[in-house]
């Protein structure tokens, strides 16, 4: 019986390539010479530390715009409060979402159920199964997800005939 799983992660390798880009262009820009800017990343978070709240949201702003490019969608990023790690130097935590949570994932399994489509959507962890007799409307499912859910980018993997 043909199926396929709906998953919202990141792209780990094109994130880590924007960190890194992010990172070497703050340490090449003249207006952040001889400051403390950059970002560090642990697994899924992301710390930005700067000298000030101004610099701070730059660094922000450049990274955003590196991710864009990657093609990362900006809608995984959790952000944290700023807060000051002494003197005037401030960091702010950003946890990259990833998996789809129970609450999306009962959504999107109301969301077939009433689309009257002769397929079965089933909550597996992080990720929703969807099965059904014909491949048409599988891919009508899909067509769906991306039309009606936009608050976390989705993606179809393990499409099996």
């Amino acid at each position: 019986m043909p199926s396929f799983d709906i998953v919202s992660e990141a792209n780990k390798v094109e994130l880590k390539n924007a960190i890194e880009q992010t990172n070497k262009e703050v340490s090449n820009r003249f207006d952040f010479k001889g400051s403390d800017a950059r970002v560090e990343q642990k697994e899924l978070e992301l710390t930005l530390y700067a000298d000030d709240d101004f610099k701070l949201s730059q660094v922000k702003d450049v990274m955003l715009n590196k991710m864009a490019k990657r093609q990362v969608d900006v809608r995984l990023l959790d952000e944290k409060p700023k807060e000051k790690i002494g003197g005037d130097k401030v960091r702010q935590i950003i946890n990259v979402k990833s998996g789809i949570k129970t609450e999306l994932g009962k959504k999107i399994q109301r969301l077939i159920k009433d689309s009257k489509l002769k397929v079965t959507a089933a909550i597996q962890g992080e990720t929703v199964r969807v099965t059904g007799a014909k491949r048409d409307d599988l891919q009508a499912v899909m067509a769906l997800c991306k039309s009606e859910i936009d608050e976390v980018p989705l993606q179809f993997e393990n499409f099996r005939d």
